[in-house]
């Protein structure tokens, strides 16, 4: 009898060492990396940890099924000459082709609640689940310890984890946005130090400052074009105050007609009192996309917590899901993520889905190893917008002359070592003159005014004139692309969706001085040369000649 409950006892050991081996099999590391750099090499000093009941905001992210295929199909989509050029897919084709399985979101879901996180949003088609949940919990379910320090180029403290996090799950994460919040996003503009102006005529606003429609006037110079049927998103750290986006146009001169629609896309409030919230990015995003597409059919103001270091991937998954779909999409903002891949499947996404994603350069002149706030400017799935100084022939008026904006991003950053993409790689866009990698990402791919002539108007303060940056260029962009995406309709074309293979293939082409300002003066520490280069990319838009060169594309 003794001889069989020992028998009995040693299966059953043998069962618990089983189940507890397999349970040590299902330790699963994210796939991509969370400690930031001056953590592990000690450079951030630690001065304690989080408190074991403060409550942290997060954003599991799963990873993409077959990105190979997807991959290769991206590149089909963008290919003239394959059947399936811009045949764009929907959200939910792009869920059930690329997306996480039902049972990999059921599975991570199910995780979460066991941690005792709350879910506070997130969807399967978002690829993210937003959560809730205590630094005790936290620890426990990532196997890390969340500590605090010294932030070695800021005069603040930074929360971050010691280790990578790893979780008891049998699928792969991909990414757990907010467990640090090293990195605050910047808005890319600035005020002048001066008063004195180099420009005698500037726009229509007051002050002879540069307005929103200044720039329609200048790049665009028609008026069939309005944008009308189009939508437009911006991605917003912080919400807004109406009455800022009303007295900027009350002060212009001018009517609003679009519509506007804010979203929180984490529970960040939409609204924006000052000073508590600043408005001055979002504002002159809504004014410069506007001034360029007056007809919208909509404005989408994304919005996410401004210290909420989960917020790019929530704002980026509402951004590609939202019904309805904007096709062009505007960020001005830079953050510096503890992994530059993170946010590419939403990229990639977008690309899919025939939406085009348009990124400020920053405005801090050419990108050195040591510039922090870079991405998402170097994505290979994103336009990205440098600046420029443009001169009009009179206030209100046509294009007369441009250079290169000093303090425009642009170049090649080195610590993300993004590779080229194929459309960098065509014949005459990387020369000797303008000294471009013919192994990592250039940026940036086209280019305008940037300079601190604009006219902003936020927190209820009174407006000014000097505002620059290349927050000002980027939604112009994006409403540039709206009156594109206007025409190809009218021609019975789909929208272009990602337009970096269509510009690059215009740009070496017979044409491309008629479609584009090619600019070829002035530096950003890297210089302006003929055709491509890393102060401007392309150049600016060169009136109606690029909406009839893209809009006519079958």
């Amino acid at each position: 009898m003794i001889r069989k409950l020992s028998v009995s006892l040693l299966a059953l050991v043998a069962i618990v060492s089983a189940l507890s081996i397999g349970s040590q099999a299902q330790s699963q590391t994210l796939l991509t990396r969370h400690v930031r750099d001056a953590v592990v090499n000690g450079e951030a000093k630690s001065v304690g940890r989080l408190p074991a009941t403060q409550s942290l905001h997060f954003d599991i992210v799963l990873p993409l099924r077959h990105q190979p295929e997807l991959e290769n199909f991206l590149q089909e989509l963008y290919d003239p000459s394959s059947s399936s050029y811009r045949h764009f897919v929907t959200v939910p084709e792009f869920t059930e082709r690329f997306g996480p399985s039902q049972e990999d979101y059921d599975a991570a879901l199910r995780f979460a609640k066991a941690s005792g996180f709350t879910v506070l949003g997130g969807s399967r088609d978002a690829m993210d689940l937003q959560l809730k949940g205590s630094v005790e919990n936290i620890e426990k379910a990532f196997h890390v310890t969340m500590g605090v320090y010294q932030h070695p180029t800021e005069n603040r403290t930074f929360y971050a984890p010691d280790r990578e996090p790893t979780v008891d799950l049998s699928i792969r994460l991909w990414h757990v946005s907010g467990l640090d919040n090293y990195s605050i996003p910047r808005a890319a503009l600035r005020h002048s130090d001066s008063t004195v102006h180099a420009n005698a005529v500037k726009g229509s606003c007051p002050s002879n400052s540069y307005c929103g429609s200044d720039m329609r006037a200048a790049y665009y110079g028609g008026t069939a074009l309005t944008g009308k049927g189009q939508t437009l998103g911006l991605l917003e750290y912080g919400g807004y105050d109406i009455a800022d986006f009303n007295t900027y146009f009350k002060n212009a001169k001018q009517t609003n007609k679009v519509p506007i629609h804010g979203i929180s896309t984490d529970g960040t409030s939409v609204a924006c009192t000052f000073p508590a919230c600043d408005d001055g990015e979002q504002i002159l995003d809504m004014t410069q996309a506007v001034g360029m597409a007056p007809g919208l059919k909509g404005l989408y103001i994304y919005v996410g917590n401004p210290l909420g270091a989960s917020s790019d991937t929530a704002i980026l998954g509402s951004m590609s899901t939202h019904k309805p779909l904007p096709a062009q999409l505007s960020s001005s903002w830079t953050w510096q993520p503890s992994d530059p891949s993170t946010d590419d499947p939403y990229f990639m996404k977008f690309a899919a889905q025939g939406q085009n994603y348009f990124q400020a350069a920053g405005d801090s002149g050419h990108y050195t190893p040591s510039s922090q706030y870079v991405w998402p400017a170097d994505s290979a799935y994103v336009t990205t917008v440098g600046g420029t100084d443009l001169k009009v022939k009179s206030a209100g008026g046509a294009w007369s002359s441009e250079t290169a904006w000093v303090d425009g991003g642009g170049g090649v950053y080195t610590p993300d070592a993004i590779p080229i993409p194929a459309w960098q790689k065509l014949k005459g866009v990387i020369t000797t003159a303008n000294k471009g990698s013919k192994t990592l990402r250039n940026s940036p791919d086209v280019s305008a005014e940037a300079n601190f002539d604009f006219y902003r108007c936020a927190n209820q303060s009174p407006c000014e004139e000097g505002w620059g940056g290349t927050s000002f260029a980027t939604p112009m962009w994006a409403g540039y692309m709206a009156l594109v995406n206007q025409q190809a309709v009218a021609n019975g074309h789909p929208a272009l969706g990602f337009v970096n293979p269509a510009i690059y293939a215009l740009g070496v082409g017979s044409t491309y001085t008629t479609e584009f300002h090619d600019i070829t003066s002035g530096s950003n520490g890297e210089p302006a040369v003929k055709g491509y280069d890393l102060a401007t990319g392309w150049g600016s838009p060169n009136g109606s000649a690029l909406i009839t060169a893209l809009a006519a594309t079958k």
